[in-house]
Order: C-alpha cells, then structure tokens, then sequence
C-alpha cells in the first residue's frame, strides 16, 4: 500500500507540475496607437491614425498582428523598427505590403495589413535570428511600427497622404 502511496503521489506533483507549466504558458499581448506626432525626426499634420495589436503565441514562435487605420491617404508601406520612443532605428519586420499586396491609393480606412510573423519574416539587423531576438526588444520597449504614404509626385512631404519616411507612427507596448 506504500507502494501505491507513493506512486499516486508523485503522479498528483508531476501532474501538478505539467499542469503549472502549462498555465505559464500564455500569449502575450502588445499594442501601439499611431499618430503623425509621433513620427521622427519631425511630427507630421495629419489626421491619420492607427493602431497595431501583435500577438505573441503562447510557444513564443510566432506574432499575429493586425495594423488599422483611419483617415490615411496614399498608404505605401507599414513597417517595425527596432528603437526607443523618440529615436528612428532599423527596419525589421515589413508588415504591408507583403504577399502580393500593392500600396493603396487615395483615402483608406480599415485593415491596411493583418498577419503572422515568425523568425523567417525577420530582416535587416535581426535577418538570420530566432524569433526571440524580436520578442526581447518588444519587452525593453524598444520597437515601434511606422506607416508611410506616397502621392507618387515629386517633391515628397507636400502633406497628408505624401510623407516616404512616415505618416503615422507608434511605439510598441506590452498590454
């Protein structure tokens, strides 16, 4: 009877154990809300905004992210970066346009991209690495997303809807 004591016992704290191993193991929710304030090295006029939700799965292989926006003209491109609130920094992840997508032209309000990012979609300084190379820098606060927009029409920056180097931007943060 010891015998079976024992073995219920240590079946009960493995058990116990798995059970806690698996509830520690959750997704991990990251926001940023776009604005033309925000953009680097000078705020933009723009009523655009935007917001980016990541989603980070609970084995930490991959992100779902969904990147919207409201009242934005000539969108081109939406990117993540690696930098500080404030700071410009490397582009590492291009969220639109991917997968056959082409830049959008005139007003656009909705879901300018929506996918899943794992170590393959990595470019840039992070090109080669795992997915945790992302995920800590997303943890440090040390990454943000940037919309851009294009008229096409020489010279850039002449207003809303023609801003290359960023319309809307927003640093990424843990909710």
């Amino acid at each position: 009877m010891h015998a079976k004591t024992s073995l219920f016992a240590a079946l009960a704290v493995a058990t116990l154990g798995l059970y806690g191993a698996v509830a520690q193991a959750a997704e991990v929710n990251y926001m940023a809300s776009l604005t033309g304030a925000e953009t680097m090295p000078d705020p933009v006029k723009t009523t655009a905004v935007g917001q980016l939700q990541l989603v980070v799965s609970a084995d930490g292989k991959s992100i779902r992210y969904v990147l919207t926006v409201k009242d934005l003209i000539n969108p081109s491109a939406g990117d993540l970066h690696l930098g500080p609130a404030g700071a410009n920094g490397p582009l590492v992840v291009k969220l639109f346009p991917v997968g056959g997508a082409a830049p959008k032209k005139g007003p656009f309000s909705g879901v300018l991209a929506q996918g899943t990012i794992d170590a393959g979609d990595l470019i840039g300084s992070l090109k080669g690495e795992k997915l945790d190379a992302l995920l800590e820098e997303l943890a440090a606060g040390n990454a943000y997303v940037n919309v851009h927009t294009t008229d096409g029409v020489e010279p850039p920056n002449t207003g809303p809807g023609d801003h290359p180097l960023g319309e809307i931007r927003g640093q990424i943060v843990k909710q």
